[in-house]
């Protein structure tokens, strides 16, 4: 079986590598590896079989058909800028986030035209597809006003995915991922950084900055779950899932004074009082319309799983990040 994965230098795209080495799809191994980001990614220590990382980017017209030229069978596409960039620069979210999937697409339909090829795509959404005014819970046919131009690629790209599988051009099932969360490493520059910042920062005895009210609620998964919930996309049978091929995924919902809480229950008031409260009127303004919890029905009856509170997420990022124990 040969896996492409776009955008694996990743925080995320690392992760699922390392998993698909050691566990592969439905009982089915790896046998070579493509990875592809705007850096070359690193090779996965321990695999046996063939890999080949590259430094691409897809949103630049024929570098998408260079990666379908190898026919691989899996395609995970995870490769995006993140929301606070794309709303900083216009041009540039378009260019990567909807350009450069157009592109893929694209590739794997003209290849299905000359030889029938029909790969499993596994696209990563994002809750963002959904704006202001929200229910506390959000349906799964709840419809997508995005309030962001990160939001309405994402948007674009799924109604692009849905046809382009409705075509029979490729298998596609798309996930709108939670935010993320603990992030390891250091922050990035999406606009929904600091739900991970006011963790990952003080469990390390390091101090961090809070930009929004503690009633700011949001949804909420680890990376740990996001890993499955793409492999757990990758070998499902999509017959089950329908011409709807966007699914919201499951998650905690929580607010920002819940997620101290949690901190505090794990680390103590010593770490609580790392963090700082610092408004940002761009991140308030760009906060008010996000999601503050799913139903997320559809994905829990087609098997995807998740954390059920914050407890288990700052657990999560203990075991897989700090070796199981507090810095």
């Amino acid at each position: 079986m040969h896996i492409l994965i776009i955008g694996a230098a990743g925080m995320v795209g690392r992760k699922l590598t390392a998993k698909l080495v050691t566990d592969g799809i439905g009982g089915r191994p790896a046998e070579k590896l493509t990875l592809v980001d705007v850096v070359i990614p690193d090779s996965p220590a321990g695999f046996s079989g063939a890999v080949s990382a590259h430094e691409m980017d897809i949103s630049t017209p024929g570098e998408a058909e260079k990666l379908i030229a190898t026919r691989p069978d899996v395609i995970f596409h995870l490769a995006a800028i993140v929301s606070g960039e794309a709303e900083l620069d216009f041009d540039k979210g378009y260019r990567i986030n909807l350009d450069g999937t157009r592109y893929l697409f694209d590739a794997i339909r003209l290849a299905n035209g000359e030889d029938g090829y029909k790969p499993r795509v596994v696209f990563t959404s994002s809750i963002a597809v959904v704006g202001a005014p929200l229910p506390l819970s959000i349906p799964d046919d709840f419809h997508l006003t995005p309030l962001t131009s990160y939001g309405t690629q994402k948007a674009i790209s799924e109604l692009l995915l849905a046809d382009y599988s409705r075509r029979g051009f490729f298998d596609g099932i798309g996930i709108r991922l939670p935010t993320v969360c603990i992030r390891p490493g250091k922050p990035n520059k999406a606009a929904s950084g600091f739900f991970s910042n006011i963790l990952r920062e003080p469990l390390i005895g390091e101090e961090a900055i809070l930009p929004v009210p503690l009633d700011v609620r949001h949804w909420h998964a680890s990376p740990r779950s996001a890993v499955g919930f793409l492999i757990h996309a990758a070998e499902i049978d999509l017959d089950r899932v329908g011409p709807r091929r966007s699914l919201s995924m499951p998650g905690v919902s929580a607010t920002v004074g819940e997620q101290i809480e949690a901190l505090r229950r794990a680390a103590g008031e010593k770490a609580v009082k790392l963090i700082r409260h610092e408004p940002n009127e761009m991140i308030m303004k760009m906060v008010a319309g996000w999601a503050p919890g799913f139903e997320a029905r559809r994905a829990t009856e087609l098997g995807f799983t998740a954390e059920k509170n914050f407890d288990e997420i700052i657990r999560v990022h203990i075991e897989d990040e700090l070796g199981g124990k507090l810095g």
